[in-house]
């Protein structure tokens, strides 16, 4: 494994970083060689991080992109949520659209040729090492209720190669003026690369394809659990008895204790 070769991933807050707990020690446990960063904003303690770097992770600071008032003001929450509503499941109090953005920094990490980014709320259950060798931009599809998604990219997982014209050139899109990216840095990315190399759904599968799509969830091609919308460390989360097997293997990567053989996992019903 080439050292110009890491992971990634962002935290911006003390959730985020129970979430990338389990998502390094996943992997770890994994047997990848690559580096993996953490990148962090100033919304997280110190304390917080240092479980993370016990585990032998890089820490990084991102701090918030120098975006403009007005886009600051039309990408707050309560006016992002008001204005472009999440419909299809609910987002945790502690989700701030505007730090989704500073994800964009890692095209900053110039040291390394290509970095694949995983959401912290995402854990890796077998070797994906082997996304090193996609372009960029690769992205799984945004698939969890219809196949009719199969055209939206989730930004959960994706392939990058670092450079500061890119970035540059990005942040120039970003604050366009009346700019709107009405799912952050998801609709940006698509936006930006609009030839996008789609992933197989194995390489970023969302949670709630386990009830919505259960055909589609086999465990032995499964690489990545991707918890979007209610995240498996909340204590009263609505769908929890429809998506306990789930929970209970984040749960299982966050302890490093019971993880259980994925291939031998039962499938959900009707897949």
């Amino acid at each position: 494994m080439s050292s110009r070769q890491a992971y990634a991933t962002l935290v911006t807050n003390a959730d985020y970083a129970t979430g990338a707990l389990a998502l390094v020690r996943s992997l770890r446990l994994s047997g990848t060689a690559a580096d993996i960063v953490v990148m962090h904003t100033g919304g997280v303690a110190e304390r917080a991080l240092e479980p993370l770097a016990a585990l032998g992770a890089q820490l990084r600071r991102a701090d918030l992109l120098p975006t403009s008032n007005a886009f600051n003001e039309r990408h707050q929450r309560a006016k992002l949520h008001a204005d472009a509503p999440f419909t299809k499941g609910n987002k945790p109090a502690f989700h701030t659209p505007l730090d989704n953005f500073a994800k964009l920094r890692l095209w900053q990490m110039t040291e390394y040729e290509r970095v694949v980014f995983i959401d912290a709320d995402a854990i890796v259950i077998r070797n994906i090492d082997r996304l090193f060798g996609y372009p960029e931009f690769s992205a799984a599809p945004n698939v969890y209720e219809s196949l009719a998604d199969f055209h939206r990219l989730n930004s959960g997982v994706f392939v990058a190669s670092p450079s500061a014209a890119t970035f540059q050139a990005m942040l120039a899109m970003l604050d366009a003026p009346d700019a709107f990216w009405r799912r952050t840095d998801q609709t940006f990315l698509q936006a930006f690369f609009p030839a996008w190399h789609g992933l197989p759904v194995f390489f970023n599968m969302l949670q709630y394809v386990w009830f919505n799509l259960p055909e589609l969830w086999d465990w032995k091609s499964v690489s990545v659990v991707h918890y979007q919308y209610e995240k498996p460390w909340e204590k009263d989360r609505p769908k929890r008895t429809e998506l306990q097997p789930l929970i209970d293997l984040w749960h299982a990567y966050h302890a490093g204790e019971g993880v259980p053989d994925v291939d031998a996992l039962a499938n959900p019903t009707g897949s």
